[in-house]
């Protein structure tokens, strides 16, 4: 399957990005068996959006950008984000 929206400056050794990077090395670096960003969203639909075939619809492309985007500027931290510091 080809992902159009994964950009390959991303996927930059030692990346913290939720998206965009290498799932083995993003799990070794965040020391879980899940990603953060995989659980939370699960949470959030168990809880939001109980929906006879919920996991089989897609999303609104720009909002799903927009979602991707905002989990990349947090890390997780033992469950807790932290938002990311900017390089200057």
């Amino acid at each position: 399957m080809k992902n159009k929206g994964t950009k390959q400056k991303s996927k930059k050794k030692g990346s913290e990005n939720a998206f965009g990077c290498d799932l083995t090395e993003h799990l070794q670096n965040s020391g879980q068996d899940v990603p953060q960003v995989l659980k939370k969203c699960a949470e959030f639909i168990e809880k939001h959006g109980i929906v006879d075939g919920i996991y089989r619809l897609s999303g609104v492309t720009s909002n799903i950008q927009r979602l991707r985007y905002s989990c990349n500027m947090f890390v997780y931290n033992n469950g807790v984000a932290i938002a990311k510091t900017q390089a200057a």
